[in-house]
């Protein structure tokens, strides 16, 4: 794998490690921000440094936004997606799409093979975690993830709305 460098900035770095409660890993650039400016997605290298594959390439930091999503999560929201899966032919090849997506895109910053084909959030025939599908959809833009989607249209805009994410520590927002 070539040597991928980070576009992350020492105070975006600092932000993120608030959010995360812990220093963050693999990150090579901010992909989505909040409202608020500070980062709310991080594109991160499919080997960490300390030589684990890590297939999870778009990984949310907001600790408002992950509350917001482990809230639908506790909803049900990730069965009756997975259910429209099996019954929804067109949804289901957009879904295939968007994990082939995920994996180019993953591609671009280094071949892993113990991932190889994997992509993330129960991509391409369940969905087993809305964040990285979210997060998905947060850093590429809309139409590409069609259940990351679904899930930002479900989360609404009141998750950022109560100050700077930045200043919140990651227990704080869960």
């Amino acid at each position: 794998m070539s040597e991928i460098s980070s576009s992350v900035s020492a105070s975006d770095t600092a932000a993120i490690e608030r959010q995360l409660g812990r220093v963050p890993r693999g990150t090579v650039e901010v992909s989505a921000r909040c409202a608020c400016g500070c980062p709310t997605v991080v594109r991160t290298l499919p080997r960490l440094p300390d030589g684990t594959p890590f297939p999870t390439s778009f990984y949310a930091t907001c600790p408002r936004l992950t509350g917001a999503i482990s809230t639908l999560e506790s909803q049900g929201v990730m069965k009756e997606m997975t259910d429209r899966l099996a019954e929804d032919e067109e949804l289901a090849a957009s879904y295939r799409r968007a994990h082939e997506d995920y994996l180019a895109r993953r591609a671009e910053l280094g071949d892993v093979p113990e991932i190889d084909g994997i992509s993330a959030g129960g991509m391409p025939t369940r969905v087993k975690c809305l964040h990285v599908l979210v997060a998905h959809s947060l850093s590429v833009g809309p139409g590409i993830n069609p259940l990351g989607d679904e899930a930002i249209a479900l989360l609404g805009d009141d998750w950022w709305k109560n100050g700077c994410c930045g200043a919140v520590p990651a227990e704080e927002g869960k």
